[in-house]
């Protein structure tokens, strides 16, 4: 029996779904500005995305936030608070929870390293054609302070379902 591939979110059963990967997502949000990176390696590379990655074995999700974003453009957050969940099921296999957390300080001065180029942006002109697809439906809410869930199916770069659960 040949397994079925999920082209909607509907398809899947997210309460039993298991994510192959864990990974963050850390945005910096000050004085009306957002810090986004421009990724050199790893999947989404040449996009525009939040500074984040995967879990080392033992970390919560909030360490290894704090420490990507260390890694990928030397400053130190302080104070992140979690937002929300992503899960993105891709149609190849691939299956990716992820953690959302904002702050709105750091110490340091954002560099550019081997992972990332670090970018601000005005938090009214994010350029949403040089990101992921999903992160329009959710990161303007997010910004505001809204909590969610996120469930999306890709195809490679390419959203072919989602549904975003808003919390109270």
């Amino acid at each position: 029996m040949t397994a079925t591939i999920a082209r909607s979110v509907e398809e899947v059963d997210w309460e039993a779904w298991e994510p192959g990967i864990h990974a963050n997502l850390l945005f910096v949000i000050r004085e009306g500005r957002i810090l986004l990176i421009r990724k050199k390696r790893g999947l989404g590379a040449g996009n525009i995305n939040g500074p984040g990655g995967k879990l080392d074995e033992g970390e919560t999700a909030q360490e290894a936030a704090l420490r990507e974003v260390e890694e990928e453009v030397g400053i130190q957050v302080l104070d992140p608070e979690e937002m929300g969940t992503l899960c993105f099921q891709f149609i190849d296999g691939l299956r990716m929870h992820c953690t959302v957390f904002r702050a709105g300080d750091y110490q340091g001065v954002p560099v550019e390293t081997d992972e990332a180029i670090p970018l601000w942006f005005p938090v009214d002109a994010i350029p949403f054609d040089e990101m992921w697809e999903d992160d329009r439906h959710w990161l303007p809410q997010m910004i505001e302070g809204k909590r969610f869930e996120g469930y999306f199916i890709f195809r490679d770069k390419a959203m072919l379902s989602k549904r975003i659960c808003w919390k109270e």
